[in-house]
């Protein structure tokens, strides 16, 4: 069922400062701030050779990512996706083997124009997994 990893994300208190210092000290491709209003996050990916790194910035009062960066100020590792094949059957083989789907259960479109879901960090040795369609 699961799949190459896509990214690992990153929830930074500056953005911008945090892509220079990828792109500047790391010498890394660093793309474009891209907001994600249904996420209630802004993101910048940073192409890799095998994978991305997703840098996550809070996007208005709601977002989920001012919680975790009111635990953490200087940020760090928020969560990592896997590609999956088919996300409904992932979700329901998951669901049926007792893991939590957050939010509704229903996938979303992510930064990627792809279908999400997030499971509970609970269920996963406390890391928050993102699957995405492939």
């Amino acid at each position: 069922m699961i799949g190459r990893l896509n990214h690992v994300a990153i929830a930074v208190p500056d953005l911008e400062a945090a892509a220079e210092q990828y792109r500047g000290t790391l010498g890394a491709n660093v793309g474009d701030p891209q907001p994600e209003p249904d996420h209630g996050v802004t993101v910048i990916f940073i192409e890799l050779p095998n994978t991305k790194i997703e840098l996550l910035h809070p996007l208005g009062e709601d977002s989920p990512i001012n919680g975790f960066l009111e635990k953490n100020p200087s940020g760090g590792i928020h969560h990592i996706c896997y590609e999956v094949d088919d996300i409904i059957e992932a979700r329901d083989r998951l669901k049926d083997s007792g893991a939590r789907v957050l939010g509704t259960g229903e996938p979303k479109i992510g930064a990627h124009g792809k279908l999400v879901l997030f499971l509970h960090p609970k269920d996963f040795t406390g890391t928050l997994v993102e699957l995405e369609q492939a």
